[in-house]
C-alpha cells in the first residue's frame, strides 16, 4: 500500500528539563510512511510553495549555521519530519511566541521520527504541530492552504494563554536572575522561587502586598485623610451622599472641583474642572454608579502623572496629556476622533498598546457640552476641541522628577502600606516641588498597571519588572531551597530516604518525593509510587519545605521531564546498559547516557554532582557538571577517585567495612565497620547507597557528627525492603 502522509503516533509534553532542552518541549512521534522515499528536492514545486507561504523561514539557520540555512536544506533535499519541525516553530513565532529550540531525529523504525519543538504553552505547541502537518502536506500535494487563517487561530490561542505584559515583565526579570517561576493558575498568579523561599505575584501585587493596605487604597477618602495627616499634599475634599450635597461641597471647597467615585478605578466616572451646578449634578449621576460613594474635591490644575513606587523607591514616572482634535470644517467630532486620535498605532484595546481608544463616554460628552458641542458637531477648520482631559498617561518623565516629589510619593506609598504602588499626582511641572506649584497627590493605587512604563508612548522604557524582582529577592537571593535530584538505574529510593533522614536530623524541613511515597517532614501525605513530575512539583510548591529530595527515574525524564529547572545537588547512581526503554526508542547505551546526563546538566554552578565512581558511564558525566563534583566509591582502590582527589576534589570512600570522607589528603572517618547498622551490607545498594547519601549531605554542609548519628539511627530502615517500581515497570533487559 502506498501511504504518503504524516501521522502523529503520540505527543508527549515534557514539562521540565529533558534530554532535549532545559525548557519544556512537546515531543511528537511522527510516522511519515512512504514519504520516507520522498525528500523535498524530489517533490515538484514544494520548495516554491513553502517559501511563498512562509517566507520568514529564511531566518532559520538550521545545521548550516547561516541565514537561509534551512531553506538550503529544503532545496537540496530533506525529509518531512525535519520540515515539520521548522514549520511548526515558525507558526508559533508568527503567533507571537519566539522561535525556540527544535529537533527532528530518526528512530530505529523506518519512517518514524521524533519531532521536538519548544512548548511555551502545551496547547499552542500541539496546535502548531497539527497546523504544520497540514501545511506541509498541502505543499506536498499542491493543494491550497490558508496560512493567514492558521496563524490567526494560533495567535488567538497564544493570546488566551499568555501572561499579561505586567506579569510577564516580572517573570522575565526573574528568569534573568535565574529565579524559577511556576504558574499557579490560568490567571496571572505565579510563584517565584521554591519551597520556603518562594514569593507570589499576581500582576503587580505580591505576597508582601498587605490586604489592609489594598483596602485603604480602594477607599479614596480614607487614603486622602491618612496622607493629609502625614503631611502629604492632597486636595481638600469629602464624601457626599447626594447631588445636593455634592454642590454644597463644591461651593464650600471652591470651584472648580473634581467629582469621582470613592472606590473606582481606571479613571471611570472621574470628572474634572467642574464649574457649574449642572456639571456637578451630571458628574454625580455617573460617579454614583461607578462605586459605593462619591467624593467631591478641589480641582488641582496641571497634568496628570502616574508614578510607580516599589519597595519605597520611585522607579518610573509617566505624564498624561489631554486628548484633542483640530476641526477641518468637514468632519464631525466623532469622525475627527477616529481620524486624528484612534488612528494612532499606539492606541488599542489590549495591553500591548500604551494608549487606549478614545470613546465618547459620559466624561467626554460633558467636556464637549462645555464647549457647546456634541459628537455630531462639525468644528470649524483650525478650532481645537478638547475631548478628554485626564487619562492617556503614557509619556515617560522619570528623569524629570524632582527629588522632593520622589520623596513625597515614596512617603505616600508607605503611609498606605503598599510595597508596590501607583501614585496619581497632578502637577504643572514634575521637575519642581509640589508646594511651589500647588500640585497634589490625588490617588494611591494597589496593583498598578506597568504597561505605561514598559511601552511608553514617548520616552524611555523602564525596567520595572527588575525593580519588583530585586525588591522581592534582594542581593543574591535566588528564591531557591536546596533541591536534591536523584536518578540512575538502581538504588535511587534508598539514597533519597537516607538523605531525607539526614537532612531532617540536621534541622531542615524536608519534602521527599520518591518511589515509597510523598513525605513532608515526618508525615507521609501520599502512599505508593511518587517518583514522578507531579509529586516533585508538589514538594516545590509547599511553603514549609526548606529542602527538597526528589527521585527521578529514566521514565520520568523521558516521559515528563524533571519537576525543577535546576538543582543544588544531582545524584547519578548507575547506568545499566541492559535496561532499555524501547517504548521511548531508547535502546543503545549512548542513548541511556543521554537520559541520565539530564540530571547532571541542571546542576547549578554553586551546586554539586554526586557521581558513582565505580560505574564508568556515570563517572564520565563529571565534565558535564557546572558545579563541583563529589565521587563516591566502595572499592578499596579507585583510579577515578584517586585522580579526582589529586585535582583537589572530594570523595566518600569505603575503608574496610567503614566509610570516610576525603579531601585534600585528609580522611575523616564517619563510621567504622563495627558501627554500621546490622544488615546494611545485605540491603540493596549496601554501602554504596550510604556513601552516596553522605556525599550529598556533605556537599550541603551537614557536619560529620550529624552524619554518624543519622546513619546509626537509620538502622532498620536500611535493611527494610525498598521498592523501586519506576525502573522495574517498563524497563526491558536486553
Amino acid at each position: 500500500m502506498n501511504r504518503k502522509s504524516i501521522d502523529f503516533i503520540n505527543m508527549v509534553h515534557l514539562r521540565g528539563p529533558n534530554i532535549w532542552a532545559y525548557r519544556p518541549v512537546v515531543e511528537a512521534l511522527v510516522d511519515i510512511g512512504d514519504l520516507e522515499d520522498c525528500p523535498s528536492d524530489t517533490i515538484p514545486g514544494f520548495y516554491e510553495r513553502l517559501v511563498d507561504w512562509l517566507p520568514t523561514l529564511v531566518e532559520h539557520r538550521c545545521s548550516i549555521g547561516e541565514r537561509g540555512g534551512f531553506l538550503q536544506r529544503v532545496r537540496r533535499g530533506t525529509w518531512p519530519g525535519h520540515i515539520l519541525e521548522h514549520v511548526a516553530l515558525e507558526l508559533q513565532s508568527l503567533a507571537g511566541m519566539p522561535g525556540g529550540l527544535g529537533r527532528a531525529r530518526e528512530t530505529a523504525v523506518r519512517g518514524v521520527y521524533k519531532v521536538i519543538i519548544r512548548a511555551w504553552h502545551e496547547p499552542l505547541a500541539r496546535a502548531a504541530l497539527y497546523a504544520g502537518r497540514d501545511l506541509v502536506m498541502a505543499a506536498i500535494e499542491d493543494r491550497p492552504y490558508d496560512v493567514q487563517a492558521a496563524v490567526s487561530e494560533l495567535r488567538a490561542l497564544a493570546d488566551s494563554l499568555n501572561l499579561g505584559p505586567s506579569t510577564a515583565c516580572i517573570v522575565d526579570a526573574a528568569d534573568d536572575r535565574d529565579i524559577p517561576a511556576i504558574r499557579l493558575s490560568e490567571a496571572n498568579l505565579l510563584q517565584l522561587g521554591y519551597g520556603a523561599n518562594q514569593r507570589r505575584i499576581w500582576t503587580a501585587e505580591t505576597s508582601r502586598t498587605s490586604a489592609i493596605a489594598e483596602g485603604i487604597s480602594r477607599n479614596k477618602d480614607l487614603t486622602r485623610r491618612l496622607l493629609s495627616a502625614c503631611g502629604v499634599p492632597v486636595p481638600q475634599g469629602w464624601l457626599v451622599e447626594s447631588a445636593d450635597e455634592a454642590w454644597e461641597a463644591a461651593e464650600s471647597i471652591g470651584l472648580p472641583v473634581v467629582v469621582k467615585p470613592s472606590d473606582g478605578n481606571h479613571g471611570r466616572g472621574v470628572f474634572t474642572n467642574l464649574t457649574t451646578r449642572v456639571e456637578v449634578d451630571a458628574a454625580y449621576a455617573v460617579a454614583v454608579d461607578e462605586g459605593s460613594g462619591v467624593i467631591v474635591e478641589h480641582f488641582v490644575p496641571g497634568d496628570e502623572h502616574r508614578l510607580l513606587v516599589v519597595g519605597g523607591r520611585l522607579i518610573a514616572a509617566a505624564r498624561g496629556e489631554a486628548a484633542r482634535v483640530i476641526g477641518d470644517g468637514r468632519s464631525s467630532v466623532r469622525e475627527l476622533i477616529e481620524l486624528q486620535i484612534n488612528s494612532d498605532p499606539r492606541r488599542g484595546s489590549d495591553e500591548d498598546h500604551p494608549l487606549n481608544w478614545i470613546r465618547l463616554d459620559s466624561a467626554a460628552r460633558l467636556e464637549l457640552a462645555r464647549q457647546g458641542m456634541d459628537g455630531d458637531t462639525v468644528p470649524p477648520a483650525g478650532v481645537e476641541v478638547v475631548i478628554q482631559r485626564n487619562g492617556n498617561v503614557s509619556h515617560d518623565v522619570t528623569d524629570l522628577v524632582h527629588p522632593q516629589v520622589a520623596e513625597q510619593v515614596s512617603l505616600a506609598a508607605r503611609v498606605v502600606g503598599l510595597d508596590i504602588a501607583g501614585i496619581d499626582l497632578v502637577a504643572s511641572d514634575i521637575s519642581r516641588p509640589l508646594d511651589e506649584q500647588g500640585g497634589a497627590i490625588v490617588e494611591v493605587n494597589a496593583g498598578p498597571g506597568l504597561l505605561m512604563h514598559l511601552k511608553p508612548a514617548s520616552g524611555t522604557p523602564r525596567p520595572v519588572g527588575k525593580a519588583i524582582v530585586d525588591d522581592l529577592f534582594p542581593g543574591s537571593d535566588d528564591g531557591r531551597v536546596p533541591v536534591v535530584g536523584i536518578t540512575g538505574s538502581t538504588g535511587k529510593t534508598r539514597i533519597a530516604r537516607l538523605v531525607d533522614h539526614l537532612l531532617r536530623l540536621a534541622g531542615r524541613s524536608v519534602g521527599l518525593a520518591c518511589s515509597d511515597g510523598l513525605f513532608l517532614g515526618r508525615r507521609q501525605v501520599e502512599a505508593g509510587d511518587c517518583a514522578h513530575w507531579e509529586a516533585g512539583r508538589r514538594v516545590l510548591l509547599n511553603p514549609a519545605v526548606q529542602a527538597a529530595v526528589i527521585e527521578n527515574g529514566a521514565r520520568v525524564i523521558l516521559g515528563e521531564g524533571l519537576p525543577y529547572d535546576r538543582c543544588q545537588i544531582g545524584v547519578v547512581t548507575s547506568i545499566d546498559p541492559a535496561r532499555t526503554w524501547p517504548e521511548f526508542h531508547m535502546t543503545e547505551p549512548e542513548q541511556l547516557r543521554q537520559v541520565y546526563r539530564t540530571q547532571v546538566d541542571v546542576i547549578l554552578p554553586g551546586g554539586a554532582g554526586v557521581l558513582n565512581a565505580d560505574d564508568p558511564m556515570v563517572a564520565d558525566l563529571a565534565p558535564l557538571c557546572d558545579g563541583a563534583v563529589a565521587f563516591y566509591s566502595v572499592r578499596e582502590v579507585s583510579p577515578v577517585v584517586a585522580a579526582h582527589l589529586a585535582g583537589g576534589g572530594r570523595a566518600v570512600v569505603a575503608r574496610g567495612r567503614g566509610i570516610a570522607l576525603t579531601e585534600g589528603g585528609i580522611e575523616i572517618p564517619v563510621l567504622a565497620g563495627d558501627e554500621l547498622p546490622a544488615g546494611i551490607e545485605d540491603a540493596e545498594g549496601g554501602l554504596s547507597s550510604v556513601a552516596a547519601a553522605l556525599a550529598v549531605v556533605w556537599m550541603l554542609g551537614v557536619d560529620v557528627d550529624m552524619m554518624r548519628t543519622g546513619v546509626r539511627t537509620w538502622g532498620a530502615g536500611l535493611s527494610a525492603p525498598i521498592q523501586d517500581p519506576i525502573e522495574a515497570a517498563g524497563a526491558v533487559r536486553t
